[in-house]
């Protein structure tokens, strides 16, 4: 196990393979939190609300409340049949396709979003990799692309933003901060303040003006992680690059679905993929937008 260690470092294409690899294993796991974490928060809320507001009624109302709800127990199971799934079946990638996407004990349709997830993190785990080597900004920079994956499917199924995930990466992004691997401790702090207080701003201004409420809490927190990893002067890159394309994104999703305009539509997704594209090419995107303005 040692011997591999010392490889990596001179080897730089064994190293992104094991990254490759490592990252499809993570998006297995990742699965497992997109899926469970809402479900956790859910259970969670209702304990409290109902130990709150009805103490004299026995908060365990069945023996289903009984049972441990968490991102390792119980064991995954097909949703159709409750098919107990084994090893072999978990395979990242690979199962899905030998299974040609089914159930093996039902034949039901297994969804092609948890291989896409997989795979998707394997190739922004690889292109991590590729950007930092073997270095401890490679092992920050992949916590905080595994971060931003499980948040970006969770806000878009859920339109939640996890404190559970948004709070760790903001401080993890503060605590390493001193350690200047990214940007200086000064930035990373007035980053992660104007993160917060510009949305939450924008919030209050929107809602003063029209009553209605333009967006969530947590995607206060998550532009507040997020300027602790990139700093306050990048800051304007990512609300530029959100707005853009949730912008485009939300007449899609109208054009397509039909939706109601005043229909809520996640924008978490949109912060974390403009986060995670101006920490890894904040700097060129910053470069080429100057070049352009300046002709």
């Amino acid at each position: 196990m040692l011997e591999i260690f010392e490889i990596m470092p001179q080897h730089p294409t064994f190293f992104t393979g094991v990254v490759f690899v490592l990252g499809l294993l993570i998006g297995s796991f990742l699965n497992v939190v997109i899926h469970r974490l809402p479900i956790m928060m859910e259970k969670s809320w209702k304990l409290e609300f109902q130990s709150y507001f009805n103490p004299e009624t026995p908060v365990i109302q069945s023996t289903e409340d009984e049972k441990p709800y968490n991102l390792i127990v119980p064991a995954s199971t097909c949703p159709k049949c409750g098919h107990k799934i084994r090893a072999w079946e978990n395979i990242p990638l690979v199962s899905w396709l030998i299974q040609r996407g089914r159930c093996t004990n039902c034949e039901n349709p297994i969804s092609v979003r948890y291989p896409l997830v997989e795979l998707l993190t394997g190739i922004f785990s690889c292109m991590i990799a590729l950007k930092f080597g073997y270095s401890w900004e490679c092992l920050a920079g992949l916590f905080f692309t595994w971060t931003l994956i499980a948040l970006t499917f969770i806000d878009a199924d859920t339109m939640l933003l996890p404190d559970q995930l948004t709070l760790p990466l903001m401080w993890l992004g503060l605590v390493l901060s001193p350690l200047a691997l990214f940007i200086s401790a000064d930035n990373a702090i007035i980053g992660a303040a104007i993160g917060y207080l510009s949305l939450w701003s924008l919030y209050w201004a929107f809602k003063l003006l029209t009553g209605k409420e333009g967006m969530g809490y947590g995607d206060f927190k998550l532009l507040a992680a997020l300027g602790a990893w990139v700093g306050w002067s990048k800051l304007a890159i990512i609300i530029v690059l959100s707005s853009f394309v949730g912008a485009v994104a939300g007449i899609a999703i109208l054009g397509l679905k039909g939706k109601d305009k005043n229909n809520p539509i996640p924008f978490g997704p949109y912060l974390a993929i403009a986060g995670w594209l101006t920490f890894m090419y904040g700097d060129w995107i910053a470069q080429q937008y100057w070049s352009y303005i300046l002709g």
